[in-house]
């Protein structure tokens, strides 16, 4: 028995000498952003680091695969990273992914980075685009100069080669790959999967916005996946231009919809929601304004060769108007973080219209024209009985109702069908149906 109870202290002076760190299984909160750097991103990584603030994760690992994006969204971004209490590492992730432009600031901006084989940085050279004019040029330079001065302050702690690489990627549009951001110190290590990055940041310590150094334990650590909330990536579908021609090409229609046939709700609901949701997207979208003046002239058309037809010819006018202006609304040079409109989509998106207008509104316009159905003017043209002899004047059943009527086609016997031909104050005036 005094074996066992000096067994037992001894064991519990040993637990008591291990680490509380050890003891406590390591937590790595991740997050994946896959696609162009815009607001709502900064709201996802944003959220992920106050979660993992106050959760207490080990650290966050954010992987990084982006063609670039907003300036603006970008920079908060870095705030975001420079401010965080927890370890942020971001992870150019997977094999043949990128992180250029904006990806590359933010990347930069890290307290621990690292790189998949065969993926890129670079390319951080500010553009604009809505044109190539001189103004746009000199205001290139100023937010160029900006975003040396301000990424050098994050790479400063990554040594001179790394701010020197840096400055060469945003003036000069300089990429690297794996093997040389490593050689540089731009990166900590190269990793081709989340095990491999946990165990090889492990016991590495990295400096936070704050000064503070943390040690990193991630060696067999848990990683818990934080995905997008629906709200986001809705937001981040919406900044698709193809996405955005859609909506605004339906919200328009369905407003027409609404205009042509009032009286219910359904469609213009629709419209204005399609329209609000493309009005978030031509917020964070470069566009041109000729292209939405082109659009508005073919709907222009439509409408007129509905009223005025032309045997087609206002109508294919439209279409291609359509085309040009939906081309010249998202003219946004190749290579563009938010991608290009789609030419097929574009010509389809034409026709649908065009058969639209052609058919829903021109019969909604046709329906307004024809005439009444109901009341004393909807009588004319109907079948009734008559209920006694009209010579020339009786009384006849039409739709169910009595009414005093003229004959005007001689007497008209008792039980013969008659059709109205006139309505004249509360007097009918008939013929005999047949």
């Amino acid at each position: 028995m005094r074996r066992v109870i000096l067994l037992g202290l001894a064991v519990c002076v040993v637990l008591g000498a291990v680490p509380a760190a050890a003891q406590e299984a390591q937590t790595v909160y991740v997050l994946t952003v896959d696609g162009a750097i815009t607001a709502a991103v900064g709201e996802y990584i944003e959220r992920g680091i106050h979660l993992a603030e106050r959760e207490g994760a080990a650290a966050l690992v954010i992987r990084l695969d982006t063609p670039g994006g907003d300036l603006a969204a970008t920079t908060r971004i870095m705030g975001y990273l420079e401010n965080a209490e927890v370890p942020v590492i971001v992870h150019v992730w997977p094999r043949g992914g990128m992180a250029a432009s904006a990806g590359t600031l933010i990347l930069l901006a890290a307290h621990g980075a690292a790189m998949a084989p065969r993926t890129t940085i670079g390319a951080a050279h500010p553009v604009t685009l809505s044109g190539g004019s001189e103004a746009d040029q000199t205001m290139i330079e100023k937010v160029m100069n900006v975003v040396v001065e301000h990424t050098a302050l994050f790479v400063a702690r990554r040594g001179d080669a790394a701010v020197e690489w840096a400055e060469r990627a945003i003036r000069e549009s300089a990429t690297a790959s794996p093997e040389e951001a490593l050689e540089l110190g731009v990166i900590d290590l190269v990793a081709d999967d989340m095990d491999d990055l946990l165990a090889g940041l492990d016991g590495m310590t990295v400096t936070l916005g704050s000064g503070a150094e943390v040690t990193l334990h991630l060696a067999g650590a848990t990683t818990r996946e934080i995905p997008m909330s629906p709200i986001e990536q809705l937001l981040q579908v919406l900044i698709n231009p193809n996405i955005a021609l859609v909506l605004l090409t339906i919200g328009v229609q369905a407003i027409l919809i609404e205009l042509s046939s009032p009286g219910g709700w359904v469609a213009g609901f629709i419209g204005v929601l399609c329209l609000a949701l493309a009005a978030y997207s031509f917020g964070v979208l470069p566009f041109n304004w000729l292209g939405f003046l082109l659009i508005g002239v073919a709907f222009v058309l439509f409408v007129i060769d509905i009223k005025a037809p032309t045997h087609g010819a206002l109508t294919t006018a439209g279409v291609g108007t359509f085309v040009a202006g939906a081309l010249i609304l998202f003219n946004a040079p190749v290579g563009s973080p938010y991608g290009q409109v789609s030419l097929p989509l574009v010509i389809t998106m034409g026709v649908l219209t065009a058969l639209f207008f052609a058919f829903v509104i021109a019969k909604a316009l046709r329906a307004q024209r024809a005439p009444s159905v109901t009341g004393k003017e909807g009588l004319v043209g109907r079948v009734g009985v008559a209920k006694s002899r009209l010579d020339p004047r009786g009384s006849v059943l039409v739709r169910g109702e009595r009414w005093r009527a003229l004959a005007e086609d001689g007497p008209i016997e008792a039980g013969q069908r008659v059709v109205v031909i006139a309505v004249e104050g509360f007097e009918l005036r008939v013929r005999r149906a047949d």
